[in-house]
């Protein structure tokens, strides 16, 4: 019975994983279809003022638990954002108004390497074998393969960008680290609305003091508002409170490796939306993913496969 209950749930996290990828392989094209619109940072919280509001409500209606009571309530919403939303939102906008998406996915690639360093210094219980690392750097490989970025735009002169998108890297992957150390018992919808607030202020703030943003640079062109709504609602509301109802339960690293899922979709919804054509090249990539993904997870994997054997041996 209890086997049947953690297979169970591991399905059902496999599956909320595969989701969440899913969801947030359209954020690269939203945001470029809406920084024609919108100033870069001003546009980042507008996209978290929508989450927050839906998630308060949604959190208000789901449990008495609807705001952060204690210190650690208030340390994780204030850690997820800053780093994880604010910051990351922010600097994510910012870097792609000069570097290519392609150039873009690979960069945010880096988020599941910097987690792994960030865990070996915040969280000691955390171990990772050789053959764990090993996935990770081959999950990165397969995600170059995917987007496969031009070298010329590697080294061209945007290095200011690809250097502001390499720290929203390093902000995620702190902020989710961060996050799995503080112990709170708040619901993961109270949890995801408030750090959405926290975040949105901070984002706010930022827009207001940057001496390039103004609202007279708000040209809310109807491709800019739907990017702004898939944004608000479907990245940020639902796809932040997946990402923080599974961080306990996958750990920080493990999770992180969405990224790498994220341009297998993003791809997928190039083929279908501008029928760009998804070569063998691509689908290597995706193997180099998928392989990452198995070294990652060869612990669990064989042990769910000796369990089998043994429940096929024992009938």
């Amino acid at each position: 019975m209890v086997g049947s209950q953690l297979l169970a749930g591991r399905y059902r996290n496999a599956v909320l994983f595969v989701f969440l990828a899913a969801v947030w392989g359209g954020t690269y094209p939203a945001v470029t279809v809406g920084l024609g619109s919108f100033p870069p940072i001003l546009y980042a919280a507008l996209r978290l003022d929508i989450g927050a509001v839906l998630l308060l409500l949604y959190a208000g209606r789901r449990t008495d638990y609807w705001r952060p009571r204690t210190r650690g309530d208030w340390a994780a919403v204030s850690v997820a954002g800053l780093l994880t939303l604010g910051g990351y939102g922010v600097l994510q906008n910012v870097g792609q108004q000069t570097v290519p998406s392609a150039v873009a996915s690979v960069l945010a690639g880096l988020i599941p390497i910097l987690t792994v360093g960030f865990a070996k210094l915040f969280l000691p219980d955390e171990r990772f074998g050789p053959v764990e690392l090993l996935g990770v750097v081959v999950g990165f490989l397969g995600l170059v393969v995917i987007t496969d970025p031009n070298p010329s735009n590697l080294l061209a002169g945007n290095a200011a960008g690809q250097a502001i998108l390499v720290l929203a890297a390093a902000s995620f992957a702190l902020g989710g680290v961060l996050a799995q150390r503080i112990e709170t018992e708040m619901p993961f919808a109270t949890q995801t609305a408030w750090a959405m607030v926290v975040g949105a202020a901070a984002t706010h703030l930022a827009s207001a003091a940057s001496p390039t943003e103004s609202l007279a640079g708000v040209d809310a062109s109807p491709a800019g508002v739907v990017g702004l709504v898939y944004l608000g609602v479907f990245v940020s509301a639902v796809g932040y409170l997946l990402y923080f109802s599974l961080l306990p339960r996958l750990g920080s690293v493990e999770l992180n490796l969405v990224t790498y899922a994220i341009a297998g979709f993003g791809t997928v919804y190039s083929w279908l939306l501008f029928t760009e054509p998804v070569t063998a090249t691509t689908l290597v990539g995706f193997g180099f993913v998928l392989l990452g993904f198995g070294l990652l997870k060869w612990k669990r994997l064989g042990a769910a496969y000796r369990g089998r054997r043994r429940g096929v041996e024992s009938d």
